[in-house]
């Protein structure tokens, strides 16, 4: 198991640090010492033990999507700690749903509002919320990469890469998995010239190498190396091309043929 980073932030007497699951899970608590928030609690036991050995009071769970490793703990932590809301997309498969949100919203809670982003693709519901400087996006984007499209379409990708590359590069990216040093690989496969991803390729090993967490990253960072977040750069477009083996239409043809290349890669 890997150990987590310190908080890249505080803001004011919030910070976010991130608990490790499974193999390689992150559930995000965002906290103040005395009361908590969770994101995409996929296993109830961690949390359990990190909001009692902190006595820290839940107020609220969001989830992302409806995948068994986001919301796995919500039943557990509603059991432990009494009723709290719970908030995801309208979809019938996010078991203890509570509250449900769309793009577009705004919710109040105790660390201030969150913005609610809708980016269908990895699944048919997908959301992302947004706190201050800090993206949560569940599999949605990935240090480097994306999730899968298990249920959405290359335009939908597009549009939803278009909208976390629109964010500004200040904000912090917690994605929900520690997949950067795979994605690295594609990556270079993809790009082998870019130098901003050539220097972060050296980072991100030396944080591995000794047990350091890769995420939460920067979204500048992302906006330089992610090439999911650049398929309208000509270079990404050029590799997208070679490996389909024919010229592609748009950027929409180029990150659904990344998609397909990294799900053989």
């Amino acid at each position: 198991m890997h150990t987590p980073s310190p908080p890249p932030a505080s803001t004011g007497l919030w910070q976010v640090e991130g608990v490790p699951a499974f193999t390689d899970n992150y559930l995000w608590v965002i906290h103040d010492g005395t009361q908590a928030v969770l994101v995409d609690p996929g296993d109830g036991a961690p949390l359990q033990d990190y909001l009692t050995r902190r006595r820290l009071a839940l107020r609220a769970i969001l989830c992302t999507h409806h995948h068994a490793d986001h919301i796995g703990g919500v039943a557990a932590l509603q059991a432990a700690f009494g009723p709290v809301p719970v908030y995801g997309p309208d979809d019938e498969r996010l078991t203890g749903r509570t509250e449900t949100v769309a793009d577009g919203m705004t919710l109040a809670l105790p660390p201030g509002d969150f913005q609610v982003l809708g980016v269908p693709g990895h699944t048919r519901s997908h959301l992302a919320y947004c706190w201050r400087d800090h993206l949560f996006c569940g599999d949605a984007l990935f240090a480097l990469g994306c999730g899968r499209l298990f249920e959405g379409t290359p335009a939908q990708l597009l549009a939803a890469m278009d909208r976390f590359a629109g964010l500004p590069g200040e904000w912090w990216v917690h994605c929900a998995h520690e997949y950067t040093l795979s994605n690295l690989a594609f990556a270079l496969a993809v790009d082998p010239d870019n130098p901003a991803l050539q220097q972060r390729a050296v980072q991100e090993r030396a944080r591995r190498a000794v047990g350091r967490a890769t995420v939460p990253s920067l979204l500048s960072a992302e906006r330089a190396t992610n090439p999911f977040l650049r398929a309208r750069d000509p270079a990404v477009r050029a590799a997208a091309e070679r490996w389909a083996g024919q010229p592609l239409a748009d950027a929409t043809a180029v990150v659904g043929a990344l998609r397909a290349w990294k799900d053989g890669f």
